[in-house]
């Protein structure tokens, strides 16, 4: 073994690309009471550093690794002195409370994701003490911080579920030989919406930030209350809530989202002497929920860069180190 380790530091072909380390989704439920009025915020939580030494990869030495235990109790014990004002804000408390405190980190990257309580409310009074659990958008953030520079901040919305039953078609694609899609000019939309933007800088109300984005994406998806707004793609209808919300929202640099198919097809009934085309009663069968990363529609659009630009995003936490040899290739 030790045979192995000493050939393996003086293969000059390989260099370290990127190293880290931390713990995932550290799970925390914070309550913050004021006389019988209880408030909520329950958040897991990843932080991921990275060293300026490589000896625990090299040569197995841990002196300089801070554990992983202790950085689940570190993310425990800031939550309960520094509060949760905000996920965006508890990050870079996290950030910085590693930063500071061992000058061998060099980097520090951390991802909370809030679980999405709303306050009991009947008739307009809400619950001192109650909560109900609503499937309305995951809000999640990243936050970056290397040590000569700022937190570079990131928000989003995940596992907003949204559908309506017309006002959405599909035509004048390209037919070939294997085209087998028909046109169509009223159908259901369905997605499940994932949406990413970084922000300008620190000095933003993050929360309302927040609400505006998913209130811009509901209000471009569904459109006027009345009668609603017409989508002739899924593209369109992206590209519409990003320029929106880049309009709106001074406060945010760029922004990604992904917009899912979620089919809904006709059922055939006529093999049982049924109808199923009845403009007022119609019955459909739902497609299987699409895995994000195969069939995303992922794009950019920035306020400085007319026009949109791929991205290949790196998963960003948990125990890895990337390796490249001389020739470009790589091993994760």
């Amino acid at each position: 073994m030790a045979h192995y380790h000493n050939d393996y530091t003086k293969n000059d072909e390989v260099e370290f690309v990127r190293t880290g380390y931390g713990k995932d989704m550290v799970k925390v439920l914070r309550i913050q009471r004021d006389g019988k009025f209880h408030s909520i915020k329950e958040v897991a939580t990843s932080v991921q550093l990275t060293l300026s030494s490589k000896k625990d990869y090299l040569h197995g030495d841990n002196s300089d690794i801070i554990p992983t235990d202790t950085i689940k109790n570190t993310v425990h014990v800031l939550a309960k002195f520094k509060g949760i004002k905000s996920i965006e804000t508890f990050a870079m408390n996290i950030c910085e409370h590693f930063l500071s405190s061992f000058n061998h980190v060099i980097r520090a990257q951390v991802y909370v994701e809030e679980v999405p309580w709303k306050r009991f409310e009947k008739n307009g009074a809400k619950h001192v003490h109650a909560f109900i659990h609503t499937p309305t958008g995951t809000h999640f953030c990243e936050v970056e911080q290397m040590r000569s520079g700022p937190p570079v901040i990131h928000s989003g919305i995940k596992d907003l579920k949204v559908l309506k039953t017309t006002q959405s078609g599909f035509e004048g694609f390209i037919k070939d030989q294997f085209t087998t899609l028909p046109e169509v000019k009223d159908r259901c939309f369905a997605t499940q919406v994932y949406c990413k933007w970084r922000y300008r800088g620190r000095d933003v109300d993050f929360e309302a930030t927040w609400d505006t984005i998913r209130d811009i994406v509901l209000e471009k998806f569904a459109g006027p209350h009345d009668k609603g707004e017409y989508s002739p793609s899924v593209q369109k209808t992206l590209y519409d809530i990003q320029v929106l919300s880049l309009s709106r929202v001074p406060e945010i640099e760029d922004m990604e989202i992904s917009l899912p198919n979620i089919h809904y097809f006709n059922i055939d009934m006529s093999k049982m002497g049924l109808v199923n085309k009845d403009e007022s009663q119609c019955v459909f069968s739902a497609g299987l929920a699409p895995v994000r990363q195969s069939v995303r529609q992922n794009h950019w659009y920035s306020q400085e860069e007319a026009g949109f630009k791929a991205v290949t995003l790196q998963p960003p936490f948990g125990l890895h180190s990337q390796l490249k040899t001389s020739l470009g290739h790589s091993w994760c």
